[in-house]
């Protein structure tokens, strides 16, 4: 059953919504009662998904509730060859294991935000495996060179002198070939895949398709206040334990907390007015408030409990135990130097794995942070937690 709701079509074209490229063309079609195909593609370069991407599957999960049938495009060919939209460097390459391994996960993942029981599932190697040199090359006379550099990042590259591979220029056409082969009505993605997006729409076209309407959500930022990415180590991902789940919310920016309630969770606006009074007057009451909320969806409501009570015995009742190890170090020491020295951690590579998964913390001023650099360097007495079971105290000497 298709829903025409004219306030849920506002809500589905507005929340979350940076820019809509044919809305005319899809507003009528979603008050027409027409089922539509709606597209997003996510290229599997990490095992894990983080909240980031949950803003165009949350926008997928509106068009489900509305009855619209969901197109998911396992970037299992993609993948390999990497998108470098969003980088300021060239993206390594992946290989077909590292592509497979990170893909084990993924519709359980998925299956947290959309159903995927009702939504299509396509692998574009089916079809991207199978073009040939004459035909690549048709797809590539769409498009020009100027077209592909003049492209912020991809400009800003040449000028700093970066390299530029000529296999990034191949992967708008196999994101925009994706449209064809799947008959897209609608495409999902962030500001920052605008280009390969438009793409489909231009091969759509060449291929005598009728061009998909493009839905372009916002990025949002990560803990330490850049995007959110598995590449820095900022992310709060959606197999997160409850417990790390919740603690990471609670250690961002009170900046962050209204925006990540109106892109990262479906609470009503009006509700979110009231989260907007609150800030202002109790910022950490509001902060516990989304913390809960978020792990609500991605674990339940007992788990999230159990995450806030777990939290407040942690954070409000002292952050480590009072007979915990204490140690004296120069000021600026490297962090990840004294707790190998401190055998709390074996090695760099140990100190970089835990940094990405948000489970180094240190208390300054009884405001708990996550430590989210590994070049990080002690400046000030703190006391540090890694996960729930080791502690230490630092005391800088200063002179």
């Amino acid at each position: 059953m298709i829903s025409t709701d004219p306030k849920k079509i506002k809500e589905l074209l507005s929340r979350g919504v940076d820019e809509i490229i044919g809305k005319e063309d899809i507003e009528k079609a979603l008050l027409s009662g027409k089922q539509l195909r709606i597209k997003l593609g996510i290229d599997p370069t990490s095992p894990n998904l983080h909240l980031g991407r949950s803003i165009p599957l949350l926008k997928l999960r509106d068009f489900q509730d509305l009855g619209h049938k969901i197109v998911m495009i396992v970037g299992d060919f993609t993948g390999v060859v990497g998108d470098t939209s969003d980088k300021d460097s060239e993206r390594p390459m992946l290989t077909e294991k590292q592509i497979n391994e990170n893909l084990k996960t993924y519709k359980k993942q998925l299956g947290k935000i959309i159903n995927v029981s009702k939504a299509e599932f396509y692998f574009n190697s089916k079809w991207l495996k199978k073009l040939n040199f004459a035909q690549i090359g048709e797809l590539a006379s769409i498009f020009s060179v100027n077209q592909f550099i003049s492209r912020e990042l991809i400009s800003k590259r040449l000028r700093e002198g970066k390299r530029v591979s000529l296999h990034e220029t191949l992967y708008p056409l196999m994101q925009g070939f994706d449209s064809v082969a799947v008959k897209a009505d609608v495409e999902l993605g962030g500001t920052d895949q605008k280009f390969n997006i438009l793409a489909g729409r231009d091969i759509q076209k060449h291929f005598n398709q009728k061009e998909q309407s493009v839905i372009l959500g916002p990025i949002i930022e990560g803990l330490d206040g850049r995007k959110m990415s598995s590449s820095w180590g900022n992310t709060i991902n959606f197999l997160d334990t409850p417990e790390n789940m919740y603690g990471k919310i609670m250690s961002m920016k009170d900046e962050l907390v209204i925006k990540y309630f109106e892109l990262l969770t479906r609470v009503s606006y009006d509700a979110i007015e009231e989260y907007k009074k609150l800030i202002k007057k109790d910022p950490k009451k509001a902060k516990m408030a989304l913390a809960e909320t978020i792990v609500v969806m991605y674990h339940g409501q007992d788990e999230a409990s159990e995450a806030e009570n777990s939290w407040k015995k942690t954070f409000e009742l002292g952050m480590i135990p009072d007979n915990v190890k204490q140690v004296k170090v120069h000021f600026k020491k490297p962090l990840v130097d004294i707790l190998i020295e401190e055998g709390l951690v074996e090695s760099k590579s140990e100190f970089k794995r835990l940094i990405e998964a948000g489970s180094i913390k240190i208390k300054l001023k009884q405001e708990e942070r996550r430590i989210i650099d590994p070049n990080s360097l002690v400046e000030e007495s703190t006391d540090l937690r890694i996960g729930k079971k080791r502690f230490l105290k630092i005391e800088v000497e200063k002179k």
